[in-house]
C-alpha cells in the first residue's frame, strides 16, 4: 500500500527532525544542492539491537548509513557488535537506546515474541524500523503493528531473506517479464532439522522451545507474494507431532514439529507450504513457481543449479510408449545478483542467506534516503506473516478450513 501525499509529507517532516540541526537537516531531501553548488545525501544513522542475528549485516559499509549505537542484554554480544560494525557507542538495552537523539533509526533482530513490542516503543520513540522476522506470532499483535506505522507516519521494513534470495530475483524478473504465462501453482518449504538443538541454553528453554513452525512462515510466504504480490486468503493445515518430552510443557502449548499449509490466494490458486523442525529432510529453503509457459524449481542445495522447464512442442514417448509432448528441461545457473549495480559497490559481496543481507542493508536504508515505501513494507510483512498466524489455528483444528483476514484495509 503507497502512502497518501500527506502521510509521505508528515513521514519527511518526521524524519527531517530526526537528522538534527544544521547541514545535514537541510540536506534532508536526497541529494540538496546548497547555495555553494554542494550536493548532499544525509547519512542514516542506525542503531542496532541484538547481538546475534543483528550482527550478520552490513550497515557499516554503506555509504549512506552510520551505525551510530549497538545494544544487547548481554556484554558479550554488545562488544561483538561493537567490533563488527565498529562502533564504540553501545547500550544496555533498547530502553536506554531509542533515547539517543542521534538514532534516526533502529534494527531490531531481538527474540520472535519481543519484536512488536520492541518496533511499537521504537516508532513511538520517533525511530524508523528494520525488524527480524516474523512480524508478529498473533493476529492481535499484527493488527497493533499496522495501526502503529500508520499513527506515527514512520517507516517500518521487515527483514525477510527470502524475497531477496538470488533465485527470488531472478524468478521475479521472469514474472514482470511473462515468461510463465499463467502461473497456476507454487510450492515452498523451510526444512531446519535439529532446531531443537536452539531450544535451551545453558540449560534453560529460549524463546524457541515449542515454536510453532506456521508462527515461523515468512522464508515460504515471501517466496510468492514477493513475486506475484497476491494475498492468501484461505488455509487448512496439519502438524506433525510425536511424544518427545522436548516438545513438552512448551509455553506455546505447541503440539507439532512439523506442519503443512494449503493457502488459496486472492487470484484463486493453490499454494503449499511446508515448515518442518525435525525428521529426515534436507536442510532447505526453496520454492517452485508453475506455469503454463515456463516453471522454475529452485535447487534443493544452495549454491547449486536450479531447473526450469519450458513448455515445447516436441513429442516423446513416455515408459509405456503412448507419444506426448515433451517439454523442454534446463539447468538455471544462478546469476550473482549481488555483484551487480542492485548494490552499491561496497555491498557488492556474498552475505547471509543467499546473497539476501546486503540486499536488505541496502533496501532499509536507500528507502529512508528517498523518502520512499521499503519493498517488504508493513502491508507486505503481515501478508507474509498472518497466514502462518491463522495455519496453525487450523492445524490445531485438525485442517479446519479459516479464512485469513485482509490487512491492507
Amino acid at each position: 500500500m503507497i502512502k497518501s501525499k500527506s502521510d509521505q509529507q508528515s513521514g519527511r517532516r518526521k524524519f527531517i527532525g530526526n537528522v538534527g540541526i544544521g547541514i545535514s537537516a537541510l540536506a534532508a531531501a536526497p541529494n540538496l544542492t546548497l547555495a555553494a553548488g554542494l550536493s548532499i545525501t544525509p547519512k542514516i544513522r542506525i542503531g542496532i539491537v541484538g547481538g546475534r542475528f543483528g550482527a550478520g549485516f552490513q550497515f557499516h559499509e554503506h555509504p549512506d548509513c552510520i551505525v551510530e549505537g549497538v545494544s544487547d542484554l548481554r556484554q558479550d554480544r554488545r562488544e561483538n557488535l561493537m567490533k563488527t560494525y565498529r562502533c564504540p557507542k553501545s547500550y544496555e538495552s533498547l530502553e536506554k537506546l531509542i533515547l539517543d537523539p542521534k538514532i534516526d533509526a533502529v534494527f531490531i533482530a531481538t527474540p520472535a515474541p519481543d519484536h512488536v513490542r520492541h518496533v511499537v516503543m521504537t516508532l513511538k520513540a520517533g525511530k524508523h524500523v528494520l525488524c527480524a522476522v516474523p512480524a508478529a506470532l498473533t493476529l492481535d499483535e499484527c493488527y497493533l503493528l499496522r495501526d502503529t506505522v500508520r499513527s506515527t507516519g514512520l517507516t517500518y521494513m521487515m527483514a525477510e531473506t527470502s524475497y531477496f534470495r538470488q533465485n527470488t530475483i531472478s524468478v521475479r524478473n521472469f514474472y514482470n517479464d511473462g515468461l510463465f504465462g499463467d502461473m497456476f501453482s507454487a510450492a515452498a518449504e523451510y526444512n531446519h532439522p535439529g532446531l531443537d538443538a536452539l531450544w535451551f541454553e545453558d540449560g534453560k528453554p529460549t524463546w524457541r522451545h515449542g515454536l510453532p513452525p506456521l508462527l515461523y512462515p515468512t522464508h515460504c510466504t515471501a517466496f510468492l507474494i514477493g513475486v506475484t504480490q497476491e494475498r492468501l486468503t484461505k488455509v487448512s493445515a496439519l502438524g506433525w507431532g510425536d511424544k518427545s518430552p522436548q516438545l513438552q510443557n512448551n509455553p506455546y502449548n505447541n503440539p507439532f514439529w512439523n506442519e503443512t499449509a494449503f493457502f488459496k490466494t486472492n487470484t484463486n490458486k493453490p499454494f503449499r507450504v511446508e515448515v518442518n523442525w525435525k525428521g529426515a529432510l534436507r536442510n532447505t529453503e526453496r520454492a517452485e513457481w508453475r506455469g503454463d509457459k515456463m516453471s522454475f524449481f529452485s535447487s534443493t542445495e544452495e549454491g547449486k543449479d536450479h531447473t526450469i522447464v519450458r513448455e515445447a512442442d516436441g513429442t516423446g514417448k513416455d515408459d509405456a510408449g503412448f507419444q506426448h509432448k515433451v517439454n523442454i528441461t534446463e539447468s538455471y545457473p544462478q546469476h550473482n545478483w549481488w555483484e551487480t549495480d542492485l548494490l552499491p559497490e561496497p555491498l557488492r559481496h556474498n552475505s547471509g542467506h543467499d546473497g539476501s543481507h546486503s540486499f536488505i542493508t541496502h533496501e532499509f536504508i536507500d528507502s529512508l534516503i528517498h523518502n520512499r515505501q521499503p519493498k517488504v513494507n508493513v502491508y507486505e510483512a503481515i501478508a507474509y506473516t498472518a497466514p502462518g498466524i491463522v495455519g496453525h489455528q487450523s492445524a490445531l483444528k485438525n485442517g479446519e478450513y479459516l479464512d485469513i483476514p485482509n490487512f491492507d484495509i
